[in-house]
């Protein structure tokens, strides 16, 4: 993994953000990293704003904070407009898209997963959206194993919730995976555009000549 890698989960109370924290940074622990962590709500536990900030590393980690997201998980629009002030360059959004309308940006890679959705309509409620949207983020970066987070979820989630969250953890995973499949083929497909483009900007230059 090389330097620390900060993650921000992000949403509104209710939604399972500081839960989703809690069990990435007990797999990662679980995959051999170092963790530090730390989890925020607003005025109001239910409805407010809520954030979980994870950093994760290969060695002991000097800055225990997220200062600037290298991973944005995100299922709420309010957290959305917010917390894209705060990037790194270079970083991946990862956001619920019945939740959230993304805007254009710079520099980063979007990923939208129908978490909300999907977990209605292949688990029949929306209260494990946390756990797909978890199950996605390991999948398209890689940063946790899927069998670390499994046993995360069975050391920090209730008995009669942990078949439930384990389903919603692979559904999440496959749903990551195909998002990142096509996201990787929509960025393979442009780079031949770029390459026209610029041999049409040399052929210009050279005419000009």
């Amino acid at each position: 993994m090389g330097e620390p890698r900060q993650v921000r989960i992000s949403g509104f109370g209710g939604q399972g953000v500081v839960l989703a924290g809690t069990i990435l940074g007990y797999a990662a622990t679980k995959d051999g990293k170092w963790v530090a962590g730390a989890s925020s709500y607003g005025a109001q536990a239910r409805g407010g704003s809520a954030r979980s900030d994870v950093v994760i590393s290969d060695g002991p980690i000097v800055f225990p904070h997220v200062i600037e997201a290298d991973v944005l998980v995100t299922m709420a629009q309010t957290a959305y407009n917010q917390y894209t002030e705060e990037l790194a360059e270079g970083a991946v959004i990862i956001y619920d898209d019945e939740m959230v309308a993304p805007r254009t940006l710079e520099k980063v890679m979007q990923i939208g997963i129908p978490a909300t959705s999907q977990v209605i309509k292949e688990l029949d409620q929306k209260q494990s959206a946390n756990i797909v949207i978890l199950g996605a983020f390991a999948a398209i970066t890689g940063m946790v194993t899927k069998e670390a987070l499994i046993a995360a979820i069975t050391e920090n989630v209730s008995a009669r919730f942990r078949d439930l969250n384990i389903k919603a953890l692979e559904l999440g995973y496959r749903l990551g995976k195909e998002s990142k499949q096509q996201a990787e083929g929509s960025k393979q497909r442009a780079m031949p555009n770029a390459k026209v483009q610029m041999s049409n900007q040399i052929q210009r230059s050279k005419m000009e000549l």
